[in-house]
């Protein structure tokens, strides 16, 4: 049963990132990303309380390039249980922006939930000069707490804008507009808690998926490699041989690499090794059998996954024994 509350509900699970991080000056560019507190940064956004009725869980502190898919696949759990309880309503989680864009992807596929999903972080520190933290958190909450927001699955809310996890990437080291969603575009904007939507998601998410992380302590190794002129064919050998069930190629162009580490992928697919086909440019998608014979040859392309989200989906196909047929539809469902 939804809230009884006049106001919605919204949990705020805390995972550190540059949105909690402190410096010693307010222009240095060094910084310690996980400093401050839940209770720190929901005392930092005047007025978020008269969006909805908001508390907070500190689920881990770290940079997001420490983030763990056990982090995750606890973050994935905890949002199921709360947004199962029927007292909360909606649910943002803060986070380091360096990997936010995989675990937006792996909540899409893992939360079991038409309520709301939202991530947002910062790329300045708590402690900046126009610190970007704290108007991204409001926005996240007014768009968690927002009845449209249901049904759209994971989102991230960042730089007033709307992003849905199947597109959104980061584009720029330092720069507060460096997420974009170059392929499908933005779902919507929230400017100073008002809200607009342009769009829903088109693939599968949250409550249409199949995939469970429930009971699940560790998922299948799949590595990614990144395919340059001349590259050695033995990388695909190293990472088997370390206990990779799959092997994600940021390839060139369309998917591509040369010849000689094609012929060693396709080997590695004979005896029973996954591999996908993605690529190193930020947009487009990944044709089948373009210029390579993926038929043939035993591999699966990403379609619009980028090499992260295309491993995130790897490793939760692998927890089901699937044909190589079902796992290239999934790269079209989701």
């Amino acid at each position: 049963m939804p809230s009884t509350n006049k106001r919605p509900t919204v949990m705020i699970l805390a995972t550190g990132g540059t949105i909690a991080g402190t410096a010693a000056t307010a222009t240095q560019p060094g910084y310690t990303s996980g400093q401050v507190s839940i209770e720190g940064m929901i005392a930092a956004v005047p007025g978020i309380n008269a969006l909805a009725e908001v508390s907070g869980e500190q689920l881990a502190n770290v940079g997001s390039q420490d983030i763990t898919f056990s982090i995750m696949i606890e973050l994935a759990n905890r949002i199921n249980t709360l947004l199962g309880s029927g007292d909360i309503d909606g649910v943002v989680v803060t986070h380091g922006t360096d990997t936010m864009e995989e675990t937006a992807y792996f909540l899409n596929l893992t939360v079991k939930s038409k309520k709301p999903v939202v991530m947002t972080g910062a790329m300045r520190p708590a402690t900046a000069v126009s610190a970007d933290g704290p108007l991204n958190l409001y926005n996240a909450v007014a768009v968690a707490a927002a009845p449209e927001t249901a049904g759209r699955g994971a989102l991230v809310v960042m730089n007033d804008r709307i992003h849905g996890a199947h597109s959104l990437t980061k584009t720029n080291t330092t720069s507060v507009e460096t997420f974009l969603s170059p392929i499908n575009g933005l779902i919507g904007t929230a400017i100073y808690g008002k809200i607009k939507y342009f769009r829903r998601p088109f693939r599968r998410h949250t409550y249409l998926s199949e995939f469970s992380v429930d009971g699940v302590t560790e998922l299948p190794r799949v590595d990614i490699l990144y395919a340059c002129a001349d590259m050695p064919a033995d990388l695909v050998d190293c990472s088997v041989s370390r206990g990779a069930r799959g092997i994600v190629i940021a390839g060139d162009g369309n998917g591509n690499m040369n010849a000689e580490t094609v012929q060693q992928a396709s080997r590695t697919a004979e005896q029973g090794a996954i591999i996908v086909r993605s690529s190193r440019v930020p947009t487009g998608t990944v044709g089948r059998n373009v210029e390579i014979d993926d038929d043939s040859l035993g591999f699966i392309v990403s379609d619009e996954l980028n090499p992260a989200k295309a491993r995130i989906l790897l490793m939760l196909a692998l927890l089901e024994d699937r044909s190589l047929a079902s796992l290239q539809e999934l790269y079209y469902a989701y």
